[in-house]
C-alpha cells in the first residue's frame, strides 16, 4: 500500500478513458472520502450530483467548453449556500467543496481511477449551463466536476515542489 505523499504525487489529470464503467462501490468510496474533507466550523456546505448516463454526461459536455472528456462518470461538486457560514465567511464553502473535491481525486487515484478536474465556479455561463442540466435549486451551486474512469492512459508521477517559492515566517 502506498503513503499518502505517493498517492498526491502519483495523481494525474487524466483526460482519455476506458468505456469501462465505475462501479457503485467505487463510487461510493469516492463520495465517503470527498465528505471527509474538513469544512468551516463542521458546515459540511456540499451536495454531489452523480452522472452515469450518457445522455446527462453528453449535456454536462455541450456547456463544459473546457471539459468534454468520454468518461462514464462524473462528480459534480456543489455548494448548498443554506448551509454557509453568515458574511462576511459565507464564500468559505468554495474552500470546502475544493477541500472535498480534492478528497476524491487522492482516493480515485489509490482504486486505479483515472480523473480529471473540471472547473466550473465562479465562471457565470458555466454555473447556469451546469445547474440546467441536473436541475440545480438555486440555492446549490456547482463549484466543479469531476470526470471519472478506469484510465486509457498511464502519466507518471511527479512533484512539483519548488523550494523558492517557501517563506518561513514572513515574505
Amino acid at each position: 500500500m502506498a503513503n499518502t505523499l505517493e498517492w498526491i504525487k502519483a495523481r494525474r489529470s487524466i483526460r482519455k478513458f476506458t468505456s469501462e464503467p465505475v462501479g457503485d462501490g467505487q463510487l461510493d468510496l469516492l463520495l465517503q472520502a470527498a465528505m471527509a474533507a474538513p469544512t468551516a466550523c463542521n458546515r459540511r456546505p456540499w451536495e454531489f450530483v452523480v452522472v452515469t448516463e450518457e445522455e446527462t454526461l453528453a449535456q454536462l459536455k455541450q456547456v463544459l467548453k473546457l471539459g468534454r472528456y468520454d468518461a462514464p462518470a462524473a462528480i459534480v461538486v456543489c455548494g448548498n449556500l443554506l448551509r454557509t457560514l453568515p458574511p462576511p465567511t459565507h464564500t468559505f464553502w468554495v474552500q470546502d467543496c475544493s477541500a472535498a473535491m480534492q478528497n476524491i481525486l487522492i482516493e480515485a487515484t489509490g482504486l486505479g481511477l483515472g480523473t480529471v478536474w473540471v472547473g466550473i465556479h465562479p465562471v457565470g455561463l458555466f454555473k447556469r449551463g451546469v445547474a440546467k442540466v441536473l436541475g440545480l435549486p438555486k440555492h446549490v451551486q456547482p463549484l466543479g466536476l469531476v470526470h471519472v474512469g478506469h484510465p486509457a492512459e498511464k502519466r507518471p508521477a511527479r512533484t512539483q515542489y519548488e523550494s523558492e517559492r517557501i517563506h518561513w515566517q514572513a515574505w
